[in-house]
């Protein structure tokens, strides 16, 4: 994505950080730069936090690590192995910052798994007075889950720290041919086949073509092929796009490895999208799954031209007030669309329209058209978020137009 901004900065220190924050109307926070649309944008000061601290600060007694927000997955996931540890989950790429993630919601998949976003303890803020704030899940419980999926409209996250759970292995799986009428007769076999599924369609034919079962490898588990008997075993490693090289992604057909190297799609020495394309999501509840499914599927010769790739995968619900899995378990419907504005922003509207009543929430950081009022109406606590954010920064410095709309325009 193409972001605009007044003046871009990368400061050191926090103090460089606070004077930044002191001197400028308006401030918003680049993470890694995955985003599809101008949540970014500023008329202000486009703060870089790459170049503060990058500590990654491992407690294994308390199984907690702090980290510096502008850390990437890849570079906390080797850290936390090392001392014998994971994350709960892992998104598609490991490239992204820890705190834009976080910060828009961002998740992996699995059944009993909720978003990077629900590994978070503490929230470590600049705000706009240019205080140090720290807010925390036991001692902060309201405050708190409104501060952890918040857009970056309360302040600049310098550091987050996370939950960690034992490092386990991962066999990995790809299975073909998959037909929807499967998911409409068995979707909870599927989703819970695996400790993270992923189902990979072009839509166009009410099919997966792709289903990738993640397996965690556990003492005592079968290292026997899965037992997954609605698609046919890959026969060679695959990229969820097909026709692409299977070069990027991580390791498949069963090999064991670590947690890191096989929860996300892609290997992390290698970065696999470079900007050549546009992205949608949209979350709806698990008990309108097939619904959405169905009407996604019934406009196939609608998406097939401008769509490289749709993704389904499952979310566990959780309590973070702008979380697009806020109050319910989730399925997400994820499009990687060819680079094509024009032609892609009429079938996203074409989409939307397929998906109303079905309460689908947009993730934060991608296309869409949804309306403002309509998007807010989506979330139960968002009068409460909108209260916390007055209280943090009633100036608005860290807004810029397009999350002004979204939180306040009709």
């Amino acid at each position: 994505m193409v972001f605009s901004a007044g003046r871009v900065h990368r400061p050191a220190t926090l103090d460089a950080l606070r004077a930044i924050i002191a001197g400028s109307p308006r401030v918003r926070v680049l993470g890694s730069g995955h985003s599809f649309n101008r949540v970014a944008d500023t008329d202000g000061a486009l703060v870089s936090i790459a170049g503060l601290d990058r500590g990654v600060d491992v407690d294994p007694v308390a199984r907690t690590v702090r980290v510096a927000g502008g850390v990437r997955y890849a570079e906390l996931a080797r850290a936390v192995h090392g001392h014998g540890l994971a994350l709960h989950t892992m998104a598609s790429l490991p490239h992204i910052s820890v705190a834009g993630s976080v910060a828009t919601g961002t998740h992996g998949s699995g059944d009993t798994s909720g978003s990077l976003a629900t590994a978070v303890r503490t929230v470590e803020l600049i705000t706009a007075d240019g205080e140090a704030l720290t807010l925390d899940r036991e001692t902060d419980g309201e405050r708190f889950a409104g501060s952890v999926v918040a857009l970056g409209t309360l302040g600049v996250v310098t550091a987050l720290t996370l939950d960690l759970v034992p490092a386990f292995e991962v066999r990995q799986f790809v299975r073909t041919g998959v037909p929807l009428e499967v998911l409409e007769e068995h979707f909870d076999a599927v989703t819970s086949a695996a400790y993270s599924v992923s189902l990979f369609t072009d839509w166009s034919a009410p099919r997966f073509g792709q289903v990738w079962l993640k397996h965690r490898v556990d003492a005592g588990s079968d290292p026997s092929e899965p037992d997954f008997p609605w698609g046919a075993p890959a026969t060679e490693p695959l990229h969820p796009v097909p026709g692409m090289p299977a070069t990027h992604c991580t390791e498949q057909r069963g090999v064991p490895g670590p947690w890191h190297a096989r929860l996300p799609h892609f290997r992390a020495e290698f970065t696999p999208s470079n900007g050549e394309e546009l992205q949608s999501e949209y979350l709806v509840p698990r008990r309108h799954a097939l619904a959405a499914l169905r009407a996604v599927a019934a406009l196939g010769p609608v998406l097939a031209p401008v769509l490289q790739i749709c993704e389904v995968r499952t979310v566990a619900a959780d309590g973070l007030w702008l979380s697009p899995a806020e109050g319910r378990d989730t399925v997400a419907l994820h499009f990687t669309w060819i680079k094509d504005t024009a032609s892609v922003m009429p079938v996203v509207a074409r989409l939307e329209a397929a998906l109303e009543g079905l309460d689908a929430r947009p993730h934060w950081g991608k296309v869409f058209t949804t309306a403002p009022a309509e998007l807010r109406d989506l979330y139960p606590r968002m009068a409460d978020f909108l209260g916390l954010r007055e209280s943090l920064d009633p100036a608005g410095r860290f807004m810029n137009g397009f999350v002004h709309r979204l939180l306040y325009e009709d």
